[in-house]
């Protein structure tokens, strides 16, 4: 069975002459909504959040940001499940908010997913420096690059068997780190145990206050980030209406488990005063990063070599997903006629070539600007899709709060649809508040009288490029918000 990402926009020209191909199997799309959050802010940065806030503090942040994507997922679920769309965003936006906001979703998604895959090319090359450091670091980008082109190149099955095996490969690291460390909490492994004495030692377990958690409540934040990859991987889905319900209930449980479990084991296991917690978030130093102490505690060789392997899985996992996921939001733009038909060509294999290759080449270029100059303009591109995926986040729950009230004052019973989300209306009210939370929350140093002006600003900058793509598109269209009673409800 096949799928198109919708109805061109008054060109019939756009429409593909060959359409994407449903080949994700439910094991895919379970995959990828687990390992799209599972990544090296876990891995990695997580120790620098018991540092900043406390063992208790990073719990309370992490478990009310696991809410939140909670409540942003039933609402994604249900739209998914109802419309599986390839450009679900963008669709989504245009069909319940307006022409204009669609067209800033989906260039703002596609923009960010591709700056997203010039960063894991450098992340790639820093990695690799662990283990050769004397080979240039361009070498192995470039290598990782074509690995992820042909992942991406073969069939949609391809691109789902390579997440199938990344995110398989973090989420038993996980599983083997919670296990590791519940056998040391009991002082099974690693000699004596320390009880509860890391959570009641000098501040803890709540350190810095408000702002301690508030600082972590931005780090979880972005850690969730990729959450929503399921919903453009619904387009090429299988059974959307059986594989996307059931991997909305899952990733919840799973994802805060795995999140909320480890930040507990660390918490435990090491004190919120070791220096080297602070130190591995600010350093990329993968020695010192929470998950190689507490495997080198245990008595695990060679841990730093075995979790830098696990890092390095993660960040190919996120450039795979990267580059499939504004792949498909190019041809979605290209299909709706918001971005030149040629975009919208694909292969007899099912796959939108053209946008492909120009994904690539994007992030090749970005990669290309990281290493000349002083960097600048490197540091602009990837502050700009900053606030992309919050912005993304916040369209979700906003059109999801518009489906639900379009579908119901069409003469549509919400207990037929194929999923139905839970706690509407409240839920994507009160993730809405909370993203907005979380994009004024981030500079919040600037407003403490501890950050400066050039930050602050870079923290910002995707918020005017969004507004832009929006204003400008209605400016030239003088496209209307959508009238919820007519309302494209059209299932194809």
């Amino acid at each position: 069975m096949a799928t198109s990402s919708g109805e061109p926009s008054g060109d019939v020209s756009a429409r593909p002459t060959e359409e994407l191909h449903r080949a994700l199997r439910p094991r895919h799309i379970n995959m990828i909504a687990i390992g799209g959050a599972i990544g090296t802010g876990l891995f990695v940065a997580s120790g620098a959040t018991i540092s900043n806030a406390g063992p208790g503090g990073a719990l309370l942040s992490y478990a009310a940001i696991g809410f939140m994507v909670f409540l942003l997922m039933q609402s994604l679920g249900e739209m998914a499940t109802y419309l599986p769309l390839a450009g679900s965003f963008e669709a989504y936006g245009t069909r319940f908010v307006s022409p204009s906001f669609g067209f800033a979703t989906g260039w703002n998604y596609w923009y960010n997913w591709a700056i997203t895959v010039a960063g894991e090319l450098v992340a790639a090359a820093v990695v690799m420096q662990f283990w050769l450091p004397d080979t240039p670091g361009w070498v192995w980008s470039a290598l990782f690059l074509a690995v992820l082109v042909a992942l991406n190149a073969i069939n949609v099955r391809a691109f789902g068997e390579g997440e199938f095996l990344f995110a398989s490969i973090k989420v038993i690291t996980v599983v083997v780190f919670l296990i590791v460390g519940v056998l040391m909490i009991l002082g099974i492994l690693g000699g004596r145990s320390p009880g509860f004495s890391n959570w009641t030692a000098g501040e803890a377990p709540f350190v810095n206050g408000f702002f301690g958690m508030m600082s972590v409540f931005m780090i979880a934040g972005f850690s969730f980030q990729g959450t929503e990859l399921v919903g453009v991987a619904a387009g090429e889905a299988e059974d959307p209406e059986k594989s996307i319900p059931r991997a909305i209930r899952n990733v919840f449980i799973r994802i805060l488990l795995f999140y909320i479990g480890a930040i507990a084991v660390i918490g435990f296991l090491l004190p919120y005063t070791d220096p080297r917690l602070l130190g591995a978030a600010s350093d990329d130093n993968i020695t010192i990063a929470p998950f190689t102490l507490i495997f080198e505690n245990a008595g695990v060789l060679g841990a730093a070599s075995v979790m830098n392997a696990v890092i390095l899985t993660a960040i190919l996992s996120a450039g795979n997903s990267g580059m499939f996921a504004s792949t498909r939001m190019l041809y979605a733009l290209a299909v709706q006629g918001k971005a030149p038909k040629v975009f919208a060509r694909v292969t007899r294999s099912g796959i939108p070539l053209p946008a492909l290759t120009a994904t690539a080449l994007v992030g090749a270029l970005c990669f290309i600007v990281s290493l000349v100059g002083t960097g600048t303009a490197y540091e602009i591109l990837v502050s700009a899709s900053g606030l992309a995926g919050f912005i993304t986040w916040m369209g979700i729950a906003w059109c999801h709060f518009n489906f639900r009230r379009a579908y119901v004052r069409q003469g549509h019973d919400p207990n037929d649809l194929p999923y139905k989300a839970a706690l509407f209306p409240i839920g994507p009210i009160v993730a809405l508040i909370m993203c907005a939370v979380v994009i004024v929350g981030q500079s919040l140093e600037f407003f403490t009288g501890e950050g400066d002006l050039k930050h602050f600003l870079l923290a910002y900058l995707g918020l005017p490029f969004f507004l832009a793509l929006w204003g400008g598109h209605k400016l030239v269209t003088r496209s209307q918000k959508v009238d919820l009673a007519h309302a494209d409800l059209t299932r194809r």
